[in-house]
């Protein structure tokens, strides 16, 4: 199957080089290409990409406008957006060419965090549900690359939630969403840093923030006064 891996960079030398290992070890690696879409880091991370077998795209910061900046150099058909502290099952291939062979449009995995601690395994038990509150970007999305650009792609005024707008508009078009019953490995770093009620309290602002329909920056400011946020 035909891949491309999408992958939005904002300082992240080190996670972004434990990822590639990780993508390195799937099954029929060699049949997929691999975006890093950088947004002007400030770290080292665009240096040690260019060790790997990677396109590196250079784009404007902010992740919507970065992965719609990966599709446009995208070269095959579907699609595969990864964050970079994230690691998805080595099966991510297969799974993907499942969900699209039995019927489904677009769809992710359920997430559980690299932590033990027994607050965030609740987190990682309510991904397993379709709803709109379980969903989020650390989860990955596969998609047809016409789809996506069907939907519009990702809307670029929306700095924070890009993922949230775009499953709201796939809903609206009653795309078939899959839900894949493995879990892909999501830092925990903005709970380590933060507290878990913190972050807790922040996400449940800023989803009814959006729900309600409040401009996207308007969201980011608050969510940037609440926590601790790196986007």
């Amino acid at each position: 199957m035909q891949l491309s891996i999408i992958i939005p960079t904002l300082n992240e030398e080190h996670n972004i080089v434990r990822l590639l290992k990780h993508l390195s070890r799937a099954p029929k690696i060699h049949e997929a290409e691999i975006i890093i879409c950088d947004g002007q880091s400030e770290d080292q991370t665009r240096e040690v990409v260019g060790h790997w077998k990677v396109k590196v795209v250079n784009c404007e910061r902010g992740r919507a406008k970065q992965m719609n900046a990966g599709v446009e150099r995208a070269s095959s058909g579907i699609l595969y957006f990864v964050h970079a502290d994230t690691l998805p099952p080595l099966s991510f291939m297969e799974d993907i060419q499942q969900a699209l062979d039995g019927g489904y449009d677009l769809g992710s995995y359920r997430f559980r965090f690299d932590s033990d601690k027994k607050l965030l395994k609740i987190n990682n038990y309510f991904t397993r549900f379709n709803k709109m509150w379980t969903r989020g970007g650390d989860q990955s999305l596969f998609i047809r690359k016409d789809t996506f650009q069907a939907l519009g792609g990702y809307q670029e005024e929306y700095v924070i939630m890009e993922e949230y707008d775009l499953l709201q508009r796939a809903k609206t078009a009653a795309l078939n969403f899959k839900i894949m019953p493995k879990d892909i490995v999501v830092s925990a770093r903005k709970y380590d840093e933060n507290g878990y009620l913190k972050v807790q309290f922040a996400n449940l602002v800023v989803f009814n923030m959006f729900r309600l329909g409040c401009r996207p920056q308007r969201i980011l400011n608050m969510y940037r006064r609440l926590i601790d946020y790196r986007s």
